[in-house]
């Protein structure tokens, strides 16, 4: 699973981790309207003709008979398209970076594939280094080891190579949990990716930052609590400032469990701190409005797409400045009220728990260049959570975390990112050596740009002035072109290793499945990212 936390912890580790190679299948289109002589394939059928595809496609798909390929997911597109997203074995082993969408036609041609791969991975398959010495070269100060490494083909970075994977546990500088997978060459023992997993963002309350806000809650002894039976039977529960143990990381047990919020009339919190409802009101609401935005905008039935709801936990640790989703759950820190005050803003909740649709999706690699696609996801789904709640208290603006931050403006600029002293504005060579947090401002700015366009201007009651690395002018399309754009790229086209260069061709064929491939939308795309250099 993959984890990640809002901020960049001091001893943040850039990581790697292995595909979950399971079967599923889920349509978001279907037909309407009376049946026709060439009807819309449904996901079996759709998922039928990709396996049948595979061997007379070996070559675009760098592979040989002895790949293997796992269904994870189906879109099936309104008009009869398909796109098949696959994960690859051979010879049993997962090939990690291996991953393919393939799309077809409505009547189950092959149109192309969507992968990272760039050669074939299929390796020799005999390791000469120990798994107990690749253990020792993956370990970093202070992590323990979680089970036994595993063999996997590396192909995410550089030459396929047989390596070991190695899971490890512990906790970062600032108290988040850490979860990092690392592999490494299982013929010379070098240390290849490292990835970081812990992936830091009917009554009514009062919140800490947007106003008295409506909640669904349940009842239960003692008045009500907040589950949302609505959405899933997602809930908010009290972490009563503990932190989660070793041995909880580790193996899953001795974890502290939460306790649940209670209260008598539904009417929760006070809209200060000091009692403890309040920032649970803040963490409910924003499960509750990325939950909606995600079904209501994209026709994504929760975080996992499945109609769960999400557990929530607030008052993390003591004096925590950060929040993170670790893959099933949220959790927010209190803040230092130095640095920041309590996290649970609606934008950082977005933030989060889009970590969870990414993962569930292209599932990019939380490192180099992908992994800063996968925090700018974050980002712009974060800042689109907080325009759909249009919240009187909290507008919507391209500012991360501006509510929550007590030493600066905000965490992260999406209209110049360079405004944080460490983001990119523009893409170079070097921009994936950066920390995902800050390697994702090409995104963010191209984000921002592809909407709003160049020029000052206040949004939000902010002021935003975006500018391009080429000096071109530019005219934004809509904050709400721009989710539609991204999501289908993310969800239709980008795989675990998408690069930038190839993020531009997802959101280029993504707005030409949407708008055409004569539309202004589409040219306005292409503009764009040749405005942040990416060309």
């Amino acid at each position: 699973m993959n984890r990640s936390a809002l901020f960049a912890a001091a001893t943040a580790v850039a990581t790697t981790t292995a595909l979950g190679l399971t079967s599923a299948t889920t349509a978001t289109g279907t037909a309407t309207g009376a049946p026709t002589a060439s009807p819309v394939p449904t996901p079996a059928a759709a998922v039928a003709k990709a396996k049948e595809s595979i061997s007379s496609h070996l070559t675009a798909l760098r592979a040989t008979t002895a790949d293997a390929f796992v269904v994870k997911d189906v879109i099936v597109d309104k008009d009869g398209a398909s796109h098949v997203r696959m994960d690859r074995t051979i010879g049993g082993l997962p090939v990690l970076g291996g991953d393919v969408v393939v799309h077809q036609s409505k009547d189950g041609a092959f149109k192309g594939a969507s992968l990272s791969l760039g050669r074939s991975a299929n390796v020799a398959r005999t390791p000469k280094v120990s798994s107990a010495t690749a253990t020792t070269k993956a370990l970093a100060k202070g992590l323990k080891a979680d089970g036994k490494p595993s063999l996997v083909i590396e192909a995410r970075k550089g030459a396929p190579r047989l390596a070991y994977l190695v899971t490890a546990v512990g906790t970062q500088a600032d108290g988040t949990p850490s979860r990092i997978t690392t592999t490494v060459d299982a013929l010379t023992g070098a240390k290849l990716v490292s990835e970081q997993h812990i992936e830091t963002a009917t009554g009514d309350g009062k919140s800490l930052y947007s106003g008295t806000v409506p909640l669904q809650t349940s009842t239960a002894t003692g008045g009500f609590t907040l589950t949302d039976a609505t959405r899933g039977g997602g809930y908010t529960a009290d972490a009563n400032n503990k932190t989660d143990s070793l041995l909880c990381q580790l193996f899953g047990f001795g974890c502290t469990a939460p306790t649940r919020f209670t209260d008598a009339d539904n009417h929760w919190g006070t809209g200060v701190n000091s009692d403890r409802a309040t920032a649970a009101v803040d963490a409910h609401y924003g499960a509750a409005t990325t939950f909606d935005y995600y079904k209501n905008v994209h026709g994504r039935n929760g975080i996992f797409g499945d109609g769960k709801g999400v557990p929530s936990r607030v008052h993390y640790g003591s004096n925590y400045v950060n929040a993170f989703w670790d893959g099933k759950q949220m959790t927010y820190g209190d803040g230092d009220n130095v640095v920041a005050g309590p996290l649970v803003s609606i934008d950082v909740a977005g933030h989060e728990m889009s970590h969870g649709v990414t993962e569930h999706t292209a599932n990019l690699t939380y490192s180099g260049e992908s992994g800063g696609l996968n925090e700018a996801t974050s980002d712009i789904f974060g800042t689109l959570v907080e325009f759909y709640s249009n919240n009187a208290s909290d507008p919507g603006d391209y500012y991360i975390g501006e509510e929550i931050m007590k030493d600066r403006p905000a965490l992260r600029y999406m209209d110049k990112p360079s405004k944080d002293g460490n983001s990119a504005d523009c893409w170079s060579s070097g921009v994936g050596n950066l920390d995902v947090h800050y390697s994702s401002g090409v995104a963010n700015h191209f984000a921002y740009l592809l909407a709003e366009g160049t020029g000052a201007k206040t949004i939000g009651g902010l002021p935003h002035n975006g500018s391009t690395c080429n000096g071109t002018t530019l005219t934004g399309i809509g904050h709400d072109k721009l989710g539609k754009i991204w999501f289908r790229a993310l969800t239709t086209y980008m795989t675990s290793g998408t690069t930038y260069a190839q993020a531009r061709t997802a959101t280029l064929n993504a707005a030409t499945d949407l708008y055409g491939a004569s539309s202004p939308e589409r040219a306005a795309v292409a503009a764009t990212w040749s405005a942040v250099s990416v060309n």
